[in-house]
């Protein structure tokens, strides 16, 4: 099985220029080392806070530091990268030229309401716009994805994440004000992903709070039923605060089917932002659990993923845009559903 399952998007054969739009540490951390990575050129940058574009644009010898978004988005001839929070892109994707790539950082939007109106103006101004959840083009999870459609594990039957972790949230200070956290901005990658690999579920049972560790923020622990048909049973269980050594943390994803099963471990999850290396193990009927060697990981691998099969679709090279604002608007509708289902009681028990 070793060295048969994919583990990378093809590049796009004639790459457009980049302008990427925001500065924010996530550009420096998993962009550009992607995209220099993947040989692509980023024409230029733009942030409000120019000197933050200037340092980032002398770091990774960016030509032009944009002095407005105006100036920012006058060409029709590149692929726009709007790394911004979500309540910065309905102005920015409206500034844009028509007609034009974009790649949009997740969340799209604080709520459902929010990425509807994304996704009106994509449509409005007949954008090729995606969604960047890249997680679904990580090396380990193409190849997750890969062995599934070739049947290496059988009919699926369960998915299962369980994350145990020690998150850092004195690293995102920004959070503290949000109402939505742990679903909206962590977990709707793995939400993602388990869409595109499984399809979409009829309903979801959830759960999601706070921690009197991390009182600062809304949320920081959730768990996840999904409601596929039968056979399919789908789950997530997630603790950010497991702060009592490496032993008992975990962060593995388990598929399992009729004729085999898949874990994937996230290692950037583990020791963040440090990180541990990814693993992918898989058995089938009759054999041992092998493990496959990756060809990266996560971060930044993943990022060359999302931008490559966007590039590819607008030169007509791929005939699907995996993470288009229609299927992105579907996750969304997920995260919202479980934001709606904490609100609900639970199914009261007999007390006689």
């Amino acid at each position: 099985m070793k060295g048969n399952l994919s583990q990378r998007w093809p590049l796009p054969s004639a790459p457009r220029p980049i302008v990427i739009i925001g500065a924010g540490g996530i550009v420096s951390d998993a962009h550009l080392p992607a995209y220099k990575q993947a040989g692509f050129s980023v024409e230029g940058i733009f942030d409000l806070n120019k000197e933050q574009a200037e340092k980032t644009a002398n770091q990774w010898n960016i030509p032009t530091v944009f002095s407005t978004l105006e100036e920012a988005t006058q060409s029709s001839d590149v692929v726009y990268d709007l790394a911004l929070p979500p309540v910065a892109v309905p102005a920015t994707l409206e500034a844009l030229p028509d007609n034009v790539p974009v790649l949009i950082q997740k969340p799209m939007g604080m709520n459902l309401d929010d990425a509807r109106n994304i996704k009106h103006i994509c449509h409005r101004k007949n954008l090729m716009a995606a969604v960047n959840f890249q997680l679904r083009y990580a090396p380990m999870m193409l190849a997750l994805s890969d062995a599934i459609q070739k049947g290496h594990v059988g009919e699926l039957l369960d998915i299962e994440l369980h994350l145990n972790i020690s998150t850092p949230w004195e690293m995102f200070p920004f959070l503290k004000s949000m109402d939505r956290i742990e679903l909206l901005v962590h977990s709707i990658h793995y939400i993602d992903l388990i869409r595109s690999i499984a399809g979409e579920p009829s309903g979801v049972l959830c759960r999601t709070m706070a921690d009197p560790r991390s009182k600062d923020f809304k949320q920081t622990r959730t768990s996840v039923i999904f409601d596929y048909p039968y056979p399919v049973r789908g789950l997530m269980s997630i603790n950010h605060n497991h702060d009592y050594g490496r032993r008992a943390q975990d962060a593995l994803f388990r598929f399992e089917g009729t004729e085999g099963c898949i874990t994937v471990k996230m290692g950037v999850s583990l020791d963040y932002p440090k990180g541990e290396p990814d693993e992918f193990w898989i058995a089938t009927n009759g054999s041992d659990w092998e493990s496959v060697p990756l060809n990266g990981s996560w971060f930044p691998e993943a990022f060359i993923g999302t931008m490559s099969n966007l590039q590819r679709f607008a030169n007509g090279e791929d005939n699907i845009l995996n993470t288009s604002v229609d299927d992105a608007f579907n996750t969304m509708a997920v995260v919202e559903a479980c934001f709606e289902s904490n609100a609900l009681p639970s199914h009261p028990i007999a007390k006689s």
